[in-house]
Parts: structure tokens; C-alpha cells; sequence
């Protein structure tokens, strides 16, 4: 239970995120802009749409955490899932680029409603169980925080994967069609997602078992909303996540419209991708000699007071790639963190209430995590709409074109800060999770009392 993870296994748990951010990262950076100025959708119609299917999609989350505690098969409780779904999400993610030229525009908004909805809820039905299983692959913290160290590490290679190679596979496979070109990349990378998520399945290994639980739905959700840590932890991925939306959504109009300059974009985002690899290695360094609470508390305040910073500065392309590697450097230390902190969660939960809901606490905080992702996306589409916005536009209006540079800048500053005053609530320090630990070791190896013994040595 306590010994070290190998190698083999670790890689072969982030290689299941990896598969997610093939994806989930075209999503973030790119399918607003592929809705908005290659399909042709109304900007405002875009951040709508991704609010409601994304609210939507938060509320199923829960449901498949609760299906996910229930589960009980020879494969254990949540890498069946991974089995199970990874080809209907690869899948999904080749419809959502898939709109056709032929469509009228109330064709292709009913188009992209369906499909991105579809995509949403296969991400979620493989997502919650691959999540859960970070819980109980391991329960010691410092094997914790390797594990997600290398989960995304991966993960940011799989971003990068996809976003490097969209545009360069789309201008390759489309032949002057983009329409065409995502679909031909997308497809590409889909069939690399699905091989992942089953070397995922194949590699990883259930340690903690707990039996399905039978109580009813409420009562799972009602001991949840009790965990006092469940909630802290809730409202930091909700500013944690609406930081990486907001920004990134806003990155290609931000290189487009104030730089001036497309081909600036893949300069940001080599930026941001090193950055996000950086992180992931830096986070066992930090946490050496310092509590977890310390290294993301730290790592929040200058995340945000770096972004912000860029508002003041002049564009100067060098200047922006160098703060940009440094932001995201620090955000992915705080977004590692908190994936170790929703495991503590599971633990703390365990520890207060006697009952383990590794499936509904990771559920319920990613439905909280998507209504970031939600509420975030449909800003940056308000926020575009609202303040004149016009694609292909040679220069946009003053008001949008401040919209657009505060979008990149102030706004996640200031959502990153939000996330740094969340730690004044979280309690699970280091010592805490230690003393949990020893707790539940010490009651697996209570003796059974006496009068337990003869009433099984009567029977």
C-alpha cells in the first residue's frame, strides 16, 4: 500500500490524461475560434452554447460518480470504464469537427449543439472514473504527488501534441478546405487518444478497494456537502479552471488583434506549453521542504500578479513569451496540487464520516470544475460580443480590443488571487493526511474483540 509506484505505471496513468487533453486542449484554445471565424457562428451563440451544454454537463457529473461507487467488476470499479469508453470518445471528439459545409447556419448551430453536448459527456463518462482511480492507485502522499507529477507532465505533452499539430495537419489534410483539414487532423489524433486509454487500462492497478456502496444518492450527496474540505476545494478549482479558460480562450484573438500578428500565436503557446511542462517537474521540488498548502499558496499569488503584470506591458513579442512561460509555470504547480488535494478530500471524507465516495467527490467537484469551464467560456464570448467584436475585422474597436486585453491579462489575475485566498480554509496539511493515514492503518489491524471470536467460534 505504501510502496513505491513504478515507473511504467505512473507514465501509464498520465497516459490517460494525455488522451483527455488530445481533446479537451482543442476544445480550450480552439474550437471557439474554429466555431466563430471557420464555421461561421455567431460569437455570442458560441459562449451560450458552451454555458448551457457545460451546466449541462456539470449536472450529469454527479450521476456518474454515484454509478462509478456502485460499480464492482473483475477489472475493479473504475478502470472498466476506461475500457469501455475509450473509442465512443475518441469518437465524439472527431464529430465535434466534423459541421457540414452544406448546412445552413441554423443547421450548423444545431449541429454543434448536439455534438459538442455528445463530446462533453463522453469526456465525462471516461474522465470521473479515470480521475477516481488517482485516490486508489495509492494512498501515500508522496507517491500522490509523483503520480500527478507525471500524469501532467503527459498531460501537457498531449496538449501539445494536439495544438502543435492541428493547424500543420489541417493545412495538410484539408487542401485549401479547412473544414476538411480539422476534420482530417482531428481524426489523426482521436486514434492516438483511444491507444492511450487502453494502455491506460492495461498498466494501472486498483490498491485501495472499498465495497460498493448502497445508501441512496441523496445521502451520498448530503455527507458530501457536510465535508467542509469539499466545499474549500470546490471553490478553488472553480478559480483555478476559469484562470486556464479565460486565458487561453482568449490567446489567439489577443496574438490576432492587439500584436497584430497570427503566427504569434504558436510563439504564446510553445510559451505556455513549456511553461505547463516545467511546472509538472517542479512540483515534488517544491514540496520538498515546504507543506503543499505553502508551494500552491505561492505559486497562485504569482501566477496572478504575472498575468495582471501583462495588461501594463508593451507588446513586445520577446517580453509576452518570457511572462508567459513563467505564468504558466506556476499554474501548473497549482493545478497539480489540486488534483492531490481532491485525493485528501477522499481521505478526509473517509476519515470523518466512515464511508469512501471516491467516485461522488471527484464527480461532484469535476461537474464544479466544467461549471468554471462553463461560466468562464461563455465570458470570453459575452465579453467579445458585448464590446463589438468582429471577426475578420483589420481593426477592431477600442472597447473590444481592451476586452480582448484584459480578457488575457487582468481577468485571470485576479481569478488566480481568488484561488490563492482559498487556501485560508484548507486544513489537510501534510501532518493532517499523515495522522489520517495512520488512523485507518491502525483500524485495519484492530484485533477482532473477544466476544466477536467466540460468537464466530460458536457459529
Amino acid at each position: 500500500m505504501t510502496a513505491k509506484l513504478s515507473v511504467k505505471e505512473k507514465i501509464s496513468y498520465g497516459l490517460g490524461d494525455m488522451a483527455s487533453h488530445i481533446g479537451l486542449d482543442n476544445v480550450i484554445i480552439f474550437l471557439t475560434f474554429y466555431y466563430t471565424d471557420v464555421v461561421g457562428l455567431p460569437a455570442v451563440f458560441v459562449g451560450t452554447m458552451f454555458l448551457v451544454a457545460r451546466v449541462g454537463d456539470a449536472i450529469v457529473d454527479p450521476a456518474m460518480g454515484l454509478i462509478a461507487d456502485r460499480t464492482q467488476t473483475r477489472f475493479g470499479k473504475f478502470r472498466p470504464y476506461i475500457l469501455w469508453l475509450a473509442l465512443p470518445f475518441g469518437a465524439s471528439c472527431l464529430l465535434v469537427y466534423a459541421v457540414p459545409e452544406s448546412l445552413s447556419l441554423g443547421g450548423k448551430m444545431v449541429y454543434a449543439s448536439v455534438t459538442y453536448c455528445v463530446m462533453m459527456l463522453m469526456y465525462t463518462a471516461i474522465n470521473i472514473p479515470y480521475c477516481s482511480m488517482g485516490a486508489i492507485i495509492t494512498p501515500d502522499n508522496t507517491q500522490r504527488i509523483s503520480l500527478q507529477s507525471y500524469r501532467f507532465f503527459l498531460a501537457t505533452l498531449g496538449g501539445a501534441m494536439s495544438t502543435f499539430l492541428m493547424m500543420p495537419l489541417a493545412e495538410m489534410m484539408g487542401g485549401g478546405n479547412k473544414l476538411d483539414g480539422y476534420f482530417g487532423a482531428m481524426a489523426v489524433m482521436a486514434s492516438i487518444a483511444v491507444v492511450m486509454f487502453l494502455l491506460c487500462f492495461i498498466n494501472t492497478k486498483e490498491r485501495i478497494s472499498a465495497p460498493p456502496t448502497h445508501e441512496n444518492f441523496l445521502s451520498d450527496l448530503r455527507d458530501l456537502v457536510r465535508n467542509d474540505q469539499w466545499r474549500v476545494v470546490a471553490a478553488l478549482i472553480f478559480f483555478n479552471i476559469s484562470f486556464g479558460v479565460v486565458r487561453l480562450g482568449a490567446m489567439m484573438y489577443y496574438v490576432t488583434y492587439y500584436l497584430g500578428n497570427a503566427s504569434y500565436f504558436m510563439w504564446l503557446l510553445a510559451a505556455h506549453i513549456i511553461g505547463k511542462s516545467l511546472g509538472s517537474l517542479l512540483v515534488k521540488p517544491l514540496t520538498r521542504n515546504r507543506s503543499k498548502l505553502a508551494a500552491f499558496t505561492l505559486c497562485a499569488i504569482l501566477t496572478g500578479a504575472l498575468s495582471a503584470a501583462i495588461f501594463f506591458v508593451p507588446a513586445w513579442i520577446s517580453l509576452l513569451v518570457g511572462m508567459t512561460l513563467l505564468v504558466s509555470t506556476f499554474y501548473q504547480v497549482t493545478t497539480t496540487l489540486m488534483w492531490v488535494m481532491m485525493s485528501d478530500v477522499v481521505d478526509y471524507g473517509e476519515y470523518k464520516q466512515g464511508k469512501r465516495m471516491d467516485g461522488t467527490v471527484f464527480s461532484t467537484l469535476l461537474a464544479i470544475l466544467k461549471m468554471g469551464m462553463a461560466v468562464s467560456g461563455a465570458v470570453v464570448g459575452w465579453t467579445l460580443g458585448m464590446s463589438g467584436y468582429v471577426p475578420h475585422a483589420a481593426q477592431q474597436n477600442t472597447a473590444a480590443m481592451l476586452s480582448i486585453i484584459a480578457l488575457f491579462s487582468l481577468v485571470p489575475g485576479v481569478l488566480s488571487m481568488f484561488s490563492a485566498l482559498s487556501m485560508r480554509w484548507y486544513k489537510l496539511n501534510d501532518a493532517t493526511m499523515k495522522q489520517i493515514n495512520q488512523s485507518k492503518i491502525s483500524r485495519e489491524h484492530e484485533p477482532v474483540p473477544q466476544a466477536t471470536l467466540h460468537t464466530q467460534e460458536s457459529a
